[in-house]
């Protein structure tokens, strides 16, 4: 059986920390440039939702949005934020491997901080794959950039600033290589320090 960590989950779109505000700033920005690109999508997923901050975002465009996290009480945390909002979406406890796309399958799939976690990311793509419609958009922490800046700010550093659940580490080539096994790469961003992309199926 695969397993998928729970991750770790410092919530970073609510820092205070200035340095880490201004990071999450260019990665919200690109992440609605590429949003914005995305043409005639009424339904959405977001696999590995968080703290349900992007599903708040994806509510804005699309009619319908579903979502599901591994760990109930980021769910939990996800529903008071969507209710706060004032956003209605389908949110659940799962996992990307259990991916069904007869269930699942939406115009435009979103996988944002997802593919570090997981043990098997070819058998994760395939299920984004059976899923995605129309577009997928995806991100990933870029290497070893991330790591770097981890130490740099006294984290993880006796893990050479591997952050706890991150399973994989990619270079934004390597990353690109992987996406395009299932994917044409329409646009790939690097807001500092991820890689972003965004696909169409092949």
């Amino acid at each position: 059986m695969t397993f998928q960590p729970a991750g770790n989950y410092y919530d970073k779109y609510r820092t205070r920390n200035p340095v880490a505000r201004a990071l999450m700033s260019g990665f919200l920005g690109t992440f609605e440039e590429l949003l914005s690109e995305c043409i005639d999508v009424d339904s959405a997923l977001e696999v590995g939702c968080g703290e349900g901050e992007l599903t708040i975002r994806l509510a804005a465009k699309c009619h319908h949005v579903a979502a599901f996290d591994v760990a109930p009480e980021i769910i939990q945390e996800a529903r008071r934020r969507l209710a706060k909002a004032g956003v209605a979406a389908e949110l659940r406890v799962d996992s990307i491997y259990n991916l069904d796309p007869e269930r699942d399958r939406a115009d435009l799939v979103v996988c944002c901080e997802v593919m570090e976690h997981l043990d098997d990311p070819k058998r994760a793509l395939d299920r984004l794959h059976s899923a995605c419609r129309k577009y997928l958009l995806t991100s990933v922490p870029r290497e070893p950039l991330w790591r770097a800046l981890n130490v740099m700010r006294g984290k993880y550093v006796s893990s050479f600033g591997n952050t706890p659940g991150h399973v994989q580490h990619w270079s934004r080539a390597k990353f690109l290589d992987l996406l395009q096994s299932r994917f044409h790469v329409l646009r790939a961003r690097s807001p500092l320090p991820w890689t972003m992309a965004l696909c169409k199926p092949r």
